[in-house]
């Protein structure tokens, strides 16, 4: 691993939610293969909580986020990153509009996703969902993942609720001892439906479900928050000769 010169910036939308944006940062930390200080990725996080809900957007025609993300790529942008990653999955849902709003490129979650199931042994197979009402209903993942030849499991409208959504809704609320058993109850469901893995689609199921305890849910999760730190680091590592320096 190698040095990195100024002006080198990766750029976190974050905010959405903070805890979830604080997680994202910690675990690229971690997952970056640097032995020194030096060596780790350069980072401005915009931790931003006033971004309107984006499910509530879409679900219940709340206010549009949109130009809330826009203004914090833009800040970003202008405070010097080369790089953009969003930390929401749900934020995807304009990751179009976003994309095209700035001249840097934005790393895609659901794909990040996708080659971390790849990195995990499944390049196909049957893959559990789990999101927002929001994500789940409007297909974010189903159709990216379809479209490599993955068939999708999807929890009911009840799950979804009852078990998604009480689970994020518990880290939202800094609640996270209430976190782990609703997320916990919707990968059995869908490990006993077949599914070969388990997407935690939202940045907040990965904090609902810690790392030491995945072992003990028999079944491959891959993390949306780590997928995306992978994916950030995979492009500083291959992408950004001008800006290393030898260590």
């Amino acid at each position: 691993m190698k040095t990195f010169s100024q002006g080198c910036y990766l750029g976190v939308l974050g905010g959405m939610g903070p805890m979830a944006g604080a997680a994202f940062a910690l675990r690229l930390a971690a997952l970056t293969p640097a032995t020194v200080d030096q060596q780790h990725i350069p980072t401005l996080l915009r931790n931003d909580p006033r971004i309107p809900d984006r499910s509530s957007a879409y679900m219940a025609g709340g206010e549009n986020p949109l130009p809330h993300m826009v203004d914090g790529v833009r800040f970003l942008e202008q405070a010097g990153a080369q790089l953009i990653a969003i930390p929401c999955n749900t934020a995807h849902l304009w990751f179009d509009d976003i994309a095209a709003s700035t001249r840097l490129p934005v790393l895609h979650i659901i794909e990040a996703v996708i080659e971390d199931l790849r990195r995990l042994g499944l390049p196909s197979g049957r893959i559990g969902l789990m999101g927002t009402a929001a994500t789940l209903k409007l297909g974010l993942y189903q159709r990216h993942l379809e479209a490599q030849g993955y068939e999708c499991i999807v929890p009911d409208d009840d799950e979804v609720e009852r078990f998604c959504m009480g689970s994020i809704r518990a880290v939202k609320g800094n609640q996270l001892e209430d976190a782990f058993a609703p997320a916990a109850e919707c990968i059995a469901r869908l490990k006993a439906r077949g599914a070969d893995a388990v997407v935690l689609g939202c940045t907040e199921l990965p904090l609902a479900v810690p790392h030491a305890l995945r072992p003990s849910l028999g079944v491959t999760l891959t993390d949306s928050i780590d997928a995306l730190a992978r994916a950030a680091i995979a492009h500083y590592q291959a992408d950004q000769p001008a800006e290393r320096i030898a260590a």
